[in-house]
């Protein structure tokens, strides 16, 4: 790979006036501006974090004085940054701090043996921490993917500690499993009783069997990190984001919040910890009053409540989003007609959709399955047709299993559906296999059905389901190939332009910033990422080897590709969770407890001596 050059060159001075000098100007490779009227230019002009001009780079040089950079490109591809149409960035942090239980090819774990291993050198390697917060943590298991085909259980997880409580989260993250100690410490006994939307697993004997679903693992999950305090999720918020940036995201989301969460984000953009923008949408069935109270289409420090979330339903590949017809071949303990369940009631959703659009607030609703789809849909026109028409921009997230008739009724209520057509990388085969059968696993995350209409949409990853690579997004979204390489769905493709698109103007046209981000045009914030090589060009069965290089917020670099040098951690390179470690004290030479950092996050490792003393720390 070629080495990313970055020059300055002290220009000569123009005749442009003081005001028109650019602090920098960018050529020297394709600039693909995502902007239909000048798709593809050799130069762009900036200012005071802005984009001052955009064309062809003789015309741009008028721009240039005597302080201007050139930044040379050196033949790679410069585009606007990515937009987050839906990801959890706060929880993103807790990933970047567990164990990483994630199936290759972004983990190891392959069945209950290897990931019971990985806990163990987790908890070995990261001693002091777990004595600290008194939690093993693991994150990333996919029962899909385990050779058992099943949950880790209780049992399972004692032969890692039945002193220290273990949480493990499913990477859907809408599953745990916990130890007996864990099950102790959240109270859940033989007697207990799931909440509402969530169900408890009891094995022969009549115990909990230590999986949890949806609200029973929220529940629990709440309970077992409330002990990490306001501190832990400030480093949540601090290394979310980080990762993000690395992706080439100069804007994240937190598709899930509660108050301490926004409290959290807002302590950390204040002290100046947030290199991104940040928009939070809060839990509209727990934080209504906290929606109301901090909405808003401006950014403080970076971050804004920009609106509200709703839940209907689960995971698709867990078995429990609720579908319109039972499950294809559903692996478990399941009645014949399963179809997965409600995580709310009708009457919930109903009323937090109507709330939402009386008080002009946007709200995003998870609905994977054609049930949970059908509800948000007919909430949506009720609540249309009691408060009448208005640009709300209502977003259906998900929308795994829609029917093509719920594609022209999402296209009539002016619905913007942010799919995940990474699913058909992750768990096509899956879902072709047991969830929704060879016929409709075709059709899932519909991309090819939209277009035919004529409908924009968003294109996510869902961070911490997977994490947020931004060019495993494209790669899925343009060849739909699952892990065993089989095309799922071939008109349900859609072109490299396109799927741009869903990560740049779309999503930013989702979040009402259109008119400031997610093209390269003049005025617009000057948000940039670098890649190896130009998306349009390349062989589309490449696109997942293509490289973030560089991010760009505001004209400022916030991430920079390239291995650390011995015994230096550069701000700009740091690990995803840097800024915890940094906190809690720990520096190069110390003991190595938190060697997960790295390993975990999956782009690099530490170098230690035969005492476990930190001696350096690489990235790849």
């Amino acid at each position: 790979m070629r080495a990313f050059a970055l020059s300055l060159i002290l220009a000569m001075p123009f005749a442009a006036s003081a005001q028109d000098v650019a602090d920098r100007i960018y050529e020297g490779g394709p600039i693909l501006t995502i902007n239909d009227a000048q798709p593809l230019v050799e130069a762009v002009a900036t200012k005071d974090g802005r984009i001052l001009a955009v064309g062809d780079l003789i015309d741009l040089m008028a721009f240039q004085g005597p302080e201007t950079e050139i930044i040379d490109l050196d033949g790679r591809t410069m585009l606007p940054g990515f937009v987050d149409s839906h990801g959890h960035a706060v929880m993103g942090g807790l990933q970047a701090m567990s164990a990483n239980l994630l199936a290759p090819p972004d983990g190891d774990v392959t069945d209950i043996p290897s990931l019971v291993e990985t806990l163990n050198v987790w908890t070995e390697d990261n001693a002091e921490i777990v004595d600290q917060v008194s939690l093993i943590i693991g994150f990333g298991y996919d029962q899909s993917q385990l050779a058992e085909l099943r949950h880790p259980t209780r049992d399972d997880l004692d032969q890692v500690s039945t002193e220290t409580p273990i949480m493990i989260v499913h990477q859907s993250g809408h599953f745990g499993a916990a130890n007996s100690a864990a099950l102790a410490a959240a109270g859940i006994t033989s007697e207990s009783e799931a909440p509402p939307g969530g169900i408890i697993r009891f094995d022969d004997a009549g115990e909990p069997d230590g999986v949890l679903e949806e609200n029973a693992f929220f529940l629990v999950l709440g309970q077992l990190l409330g002990g990490l305090g306001q501190e832990g999720l400030e480093a949540f918020a601090r290394a979310g984001p980080d990762l993000w940036a690395r992706f080439g995201y100069t804007t994240v989301q937190e598709g899930r919040a509660t108050g301490s969460t926004i409290d959290a984000v807002r302590k950390v953009a204040a002290e100046g910890g947030l290199d991104v923008d940040m928009v939070i949408y809060p839990d509209v069935l727990v934080n209504r009053d906290v929606i109301a109270e901090n909405v808003s289409r401006t950014y403080e420090d970076r971050v804004r409540v920009g609106g509200a979330k709703l839940t209907i339903d689960g995971s698709p590949q867990g078995f429990t989003a609720w579908r319109d017809r039972p499950y294809f071949k559903p692996v478990g303990d399941y009645p014949p007609g399963y179809a997965g369940y409600a995580a709310a009631t009708n009457e919930q959703v109903l009323d937090a959709i109507e709330w939402a659009f009386e008080n002009d607030i946007q709200i995003l609703t998870h609905a994977n399955g054609e049930a949970a789809s059908d509800l948000l849909l007919a909430g949506i026109e009720a609540a249309e047709a009691k408060l009448g028409k208005a640009d709300r921009r209502p977003v259906l997230i998900h929308g795994q299993f829609l029917r093509e008739d719920q594609v022209d009724k999402i296209q009539k209520l002016d619905v913007f559906p942010s799919l995940f057509p990474m699913h058909t990388f992750y768990w096509g085969d899956w879902h072709r296999d047991f969830t929704v059968g060879p016929v409709n696993a075709e059709n899932i995350s519909p991309t090819g059905w939209l277009r035919q209409r004529g409908m924009i949409f968003g294109s996510h990853h869902d961070a911490p389901v997977a994490f947020p690579n931004s060019m495993r997004v494209l790669d899925a979204t343009v060849t739909r190939r699952t892990r065993s390489g089989d095309i799922l769905g071939p008109h349900q493709r859609v072109d490299v332009m396109t799927a741009l698109k869903a990560m740049t103007i779309w999503p930013a046209y989702q979040h009402f910033e259109d008119d400031q981000k997610g093209s390269i045009e003049m005025g617009k914030l000057a948000d940039f990422v670098i890649l190896s090589d130009d998306p349009t060009a390349v062989d589309p069965e490449t696109l997942d080897e293509l490289a973030v290089l560089r991010t760009i917020k505001e004209d400022r670099v916030i991430f920079e590709a390239g291995p650390l040098r011995r015994g230096d951690v550069r701000p700009n390179m740091r690990a995803p969770a840097f800024e915890f470690l940094k906190a809690s004290g720990w520096r190069l030479g110390q003991p190595a407890f938190a060697v997960m950092i790295p390993v975990g996050f999956g782009h690099g490792h530490l170098a230690v001596d035969g005492g476990q003393r930190v001696l350096s720390i690489m990235t790849e």
